[in-house]
């Protein structure tokens, strides 16, 4: 995947929900860091139930992409092809808190059928740092970073100012 998705979040400003108020290269205050943390406090308490939707494998999109830019759709698929490295990489967006989910890949699917069936969630196509994620890791991983090198990267960039991380286990 090698277009990035910066216009893509670009796009999505206006359709975020709470995720992904803060851009990521931006260093914030601390009052624009309890500024961040109340907005993620009303986006868990008023959080859109998410979309999730069943497809005989992760070749076939969701439907709920259809209306979305391109390269929403290809990370999509791409998130599908990237399971170990994403089940490995937390979110910083507090969905961990507020939709449940255990990493970054929760994101984008929320389960693999034992027939290969995918059930896909719709909550990355509102948030903008899970996006963001997705992108930046599966880009290091396709440069030959490795898995705990991606890790250590994301945690870096996102420990400060962003929601409570996803309670993904560090990896070994």
């Amino acid at each position: 995947m090698k277009k990035s998705v910066l216009t893509l979040l670009i796009g999505l400003g206006t359709m975020t929900t709470g995720c992904a108020q803060q851009q990521p290269n931006t260093i914030l205050s601390n009052e624009k860091m309890e500024s961040h943390a109340a907005e993620h406090k009303h986006h868990a308490e008023h959080t859109v139930a998410d979309i999730r939707e069943k497809t005989q494998n992760s070749n076939d999109l969701p439907s709920f992409l259809n209306k979305q830019p391109e390269d929403m759709k290809r990370l999509y698929s791409e998130v599908a092809k990237h399971r170990a490295l994403l089940e490995n990489i937390p979110c910083f967006c507090g969905c961990g808190t507020t939709a449940g989910h255990k990493n970054n890949y929760d994101c984008f699917i929320y389960e693999n059928k034992d027939d290969g069936a995918v059930v896909w969630d719709d909550h990355a196509t509102r948030c903008g740092v899970c996006l963001k994620i997705a992108d930046e890791a599966i880009k290091q991983y396709d440069s030959g970073a490795s898995i705990k090198e991606i890790r250590a990267m994301i945690d870096k960039k996102y420990e400060k100012g962003y929601a409570t991380p996803t309670p993904t286990p560090p990896v070994k």
